[in-house]
């Protein structure tokens, strides 16, 4: 297992559908930047770009209820890995520690990342996922893609996805 970064969450140019990309933590620059793309349904996205933002909601959203009931049970979120890639479908675990046991739940990458974030625990991909599956963005200007990322969070407005 490798570790990684969310680096953005972003909308694909071609489809619309928004895409988390994740990067090896210990990244080597001079290989261009390797990301794997996760492309997400848009509730998921939005779920994961609150908790990267720190949004305060008035009401627990979906993730937020998910968190409250593992921690009221008496475990913690110890980690998310991603743990194989199927015929175009990844799944995920999303592993808990209590008092005398550790548990894996089956979940989405997605659903597994949001929750991730929003308890700043460790996120894992396979190596097997990793290679199968991640791409070289050569001649990334890193500082921009942190700039970009900004100013689309600065445009997301939490309001706009409350029911």
């Amino acid at each position: 297992m490798i570790r990684v970064d969310v680096v953005s969450v972003s909308a694909d140019a071609v489809s619309g559908q928004p895409v988390v990309l994740l990067r090896p933590a210990e990244a080597d620059a001079e290989d261009g930047m390797r990301v794997l793309p996760i492309w997400i349904g848009h509730p998921e996205a939005t779920a994961i770009l609150l908790a990267l933002q720190g949004a305060e909601l008035p009401r627990p959203m979906t993730h937020d209820l998910l968190l409250n009931v593992i921690e009221t049970m008496g475990f913690l979120v110890s980690r998310v890995e991603v743990t194989r890639l199927d015929g175009g479908t990844y799944y995920a675990a999303v592993v808990l520690r209590g008092e005398d046991r550790e548990v894996a739940i089956d979940a989405r990458p997605s659903d597994s990342i949001a929750l991730a974030v929003r308890v700043g625990c460790p996120i894992y991909v396979a190596d097997e996922v990793l290679a199968e599956a991640s791409v070289i963005i050569e001649n990334v200007d890193e500082e921009q893609e942190v700039e970009a990322f900004r100013a689309f969070l600065d445009r997301i407005d939490p309001s706009d996805f409350m029911s």
